[in-house]
């Protein structure tokens, strides 16, 4: 059960009179029974809900309760208050800032020094170091058609870079593997889709609204599929690109071999992803085995190569 769903339905009853357990199933794409359990939790908190059946009926928080500061711990609102500032520093808006405020609101004063030690623990920046100027005011843009169902209109490249124009739905915000995308419906494919917000140019929300279409959410956990499509191979490196291959594999597939070099199993793909990712590492890497990789690396560099000599 997540502590932020339970927080932001607090909210939204603390703003609200009255509001059906389907519509709060809707906002949290869960199912009315997570919803009813959540109701429970926050009722054994101490906030009582009333809950009225029949059409118009809901859920609602009793008239003239005024919530209990202590009802969050000092772990839950350091945990809400990390994960809000983290997505502050990607999105910025002012819903983040008075959700940012609503929850320091609930910190007693004695412990609001314990809480701001305890949030400042862990800091989350999930902005680039460097690149693509574009993904900043494309997310603000993105966010502002997702909050009044405006279409989207943009230049499209694939991995080729074969550019089409595009006219979208939006419907999620996605951030994956240090990535942002944009699921939405597209028009041209008559289908959804996942678009890379890297490769996205001239994006524009058009003043052309559209009725919500029953969502379909974008397949993001391909482990069972890639594991059974990797197969491991070994490698030799030097010490001095270790933390970037140890993005890929743990430490347990390293061992040493020599002071200066270590031999690795890679977690490897025969496409052109992984065979740039050990190009990548350039002469810091040497791809022992199997032989047929070793080869098809040898060719790979003889034709850059080639690009050099004239």
């Amino acid at each position: 059960m997540k502590v932020d769903r339970l927080v932001s339905v607090i909210m939204i009853l603390l703003d609200k009179e009255r509001i059906g357990a389907q519509e709060l199933a809707d906002m949290f794409e869960v199912s009315p029974r997570t919803i009813y359990r959540d109701i429970d939790t926050i009722n054994m908190a101490g906030i009582p809900i009333r809950s009225t059946p029949g059409v118009g009926g809901g859920f609602e928080i009793m008239q003239k309760y005024k919530i209990d500061k202590k009802v969050f711990s000092t772990s839950d609102l350091s945990a809400i208050l990390m994960g809000l500032s983290g997505l502050s520093n990607v999105i910025r808006g002012d819903e983040l800032v008075n959700a940012l405020a609503k929850v320091k609101s609930f910190i007693p004063a004695d412990r609001a020094k314990d809480i701001e030690l305890k949030a400042n623990q862990i800091y989350i920046d999930l902005s680039p170091w460097m690149g693509n100027r574009n993904i900043q005011p494309y997310l603000e843009i993105i966010k502002t058609t997702l909050q009044e169902s405006k279409l989207l209109s943009f230049e499209y490249a694939d991995r080729y870079g074969n550019r089409t124009s595009r006219t979208a739905e939006p419907y999620q915000l996605v951030l994956k593997s240090n990535h942002w995308y944009l699921q939405g419906y597209c028009h041209k494919r008559n289908d959804y889709r996942l678009f890379k917000l890297s490769r996205m140019s001239s994006l524009q929300m058009q003043e052309e609204t559209f009725t919500p279409r029953d969502y379909q959410k974008p397949t993001l956990d391909f482990a069972d599929i890639l594991e059974s499509m990797q197969t491991e191979i070994k490698i030799r490196i030097h010490r001095s690109v270790m933390d970037r291959v140890l993005d890929f594999c743990s430490y347990e597939h390293f061992w040493p071999d020599g002071d200066e070099h270590y031999i690795v199993r890679f977690p490897f793909i025969e496409n052109d992803y992984y065979y740039n990712i050990l190009l990548g590492f350039g002469d810091k890497c040497e791809c022992l085995e199997p032989l047929h990789i070793r080869t098809e690396m040898k060719r790979r560099i003889y034709d850059i190569a080639a690009l050099y000599e004239n």
